[in-house]
């Protein structure tokens, strides 16, 4: 046999262990008769973020198999939602205002955007690119000058899920100079993909966090829920708050990163309504049976008030949040549970 073969299970092992920088480490039995499971852990560079995985498995090949595929469909993914490529279809679409025979995946992503917008009351919205686009070159380089009433006025106009087409496969804007961003739901879409491949591969035990995007399925090692701390966004390195989670997904929405501005007033997460950065709120973490929802949510809540946020979240089940006001002030939904347990 020649060496220098392959297969397509060992190169997806391989992949999953060395080319994604993934790092193994394994519980093993301690006799021959044990059934205790191995747990094999994986952090790799997706989505401009760190994605690690924790997968819990009778059988390590099979496991590290799973895992690697994972990360392929994370790529894949990745690469048909990102706007700032300018050969995705996303990019496509921004450029020429239609994209015909849409990939499934991306047309489910919109599809769904669409809905978290009507159901939000346009709280969430993939269509603010215009506004961002305005901040990102009013506040580069020499000029940093903060845009006129009358720009963001112009560029206000321009948004509106509501404004999305989707005929069949192809999806186009009714209005020209209208783009989209999928930052604020694709990462989650992205996090439940991977998830549906592990389970197809007998990986039912697992938690993925793409970072703050976690989907927590069965349970951990020792049979307890998955355990999961939430970022105070106010104190770095602090845990704000710590829940045990289990065929779910929590997402975390903050504006603690991304500012365009010197003084961290004006940020990548914008109200639709006003074209302004949401000050009052400094995080919000969403509960919800997927990431993608978790994700949407989240975001949105970090542009409502914050009563309203947490009043709109109850009206909802299965759903809860955990919200921080930049003054330090904490919600919670009625049935957010917090544990002591790290």
């Amino acid at each position: 046999m020649d060496n220098s073969y392959i297969d397509r299970r060992s190169f997806i092992k391989i992949s999953g262990l060395m080319a994604l920088g993934i790092a193994s480490e394994v519980i093993i039995p301690h006799t021959s008769e044990s059934v205790e499971p191995y747990k094999v852990s994986g952090t790799g560079l997706a989505m401009g973020t760190t994605v690690s995985m924790t997968l819990i498995s009778a059988s390590m090949e099979k496991a590290e198999e799973a895992m690697g595929l994972a990360y392929e469909e994370i790529d894949r993914l990745s690469g048909l939602m990102n706007r700032f490529d300018d050969g995705s279809p996303i990019s496509r679409l921004n450029r020429e205002g239609i994209l015909k025979d849409a990939h499934p995946d991306i047309i489910e992503v919109i599809s769904h955007a669409i809905k978290y917008y009507r159901l939000t009351g346009g709280a969430f919205d993939i269509t603010i690119k215009p506004v961002i686009d305005l901040f990102k070159v009013k506040f580069s380089g020499v000029k940093y000058e903060f845009p006129s009433k009358e720009e963001i006025k112009e560029a206000l106009s321009l948004l509106g899920s509501d404004k999305i087409e989707i005929k069949g496969r192809d999806i186009s804007f009714t209005k020209p100079g209208m783009g989209i961003s999928l930052d604020g739901i694709a990462k989650g879409y992205i996090v439940d993909c991977a998830s549906k491949v592990l389970l197809s591969r007998g990986i039912e035990n697992h938690l993925i966090n793409a970072g703050g995007d976690i989907k927590a399925i069965g349970a951990r090692g020792d049979g307890k829920l998955w355990t999961i701390a939430i970022q105070d966004p106010i104190k770095e390195n602090n845990c704000l708050d710590v829940i045990q989670l289990s065929d779910a997904a929590v997402a975390t929405s903050g504006n603690y990163e991304n500012y365009f501005d010197r003084e961290k007033m004006f940020h990548h997460i914008v109200n639709p309504k006003t074209g302004l950065s949401p000050i009052q709120n400094a995080s919000a973490s969403v509960i919800a049976p997927t990431a993608m929802e978790a994700d949407a949510l989240a975001t949105s809540l970090l542009v409502m008030n914050l009563a309203d946020g947490i009043r709109f979240i109850d009206s909802l089940p299965e759903r809860e949040a955990l919200v921080i006001s930049r003054t330090n002030k904490v919600k919670r939904s009625s049935g957010w549970k917090s544990v002591i347990e790290m």
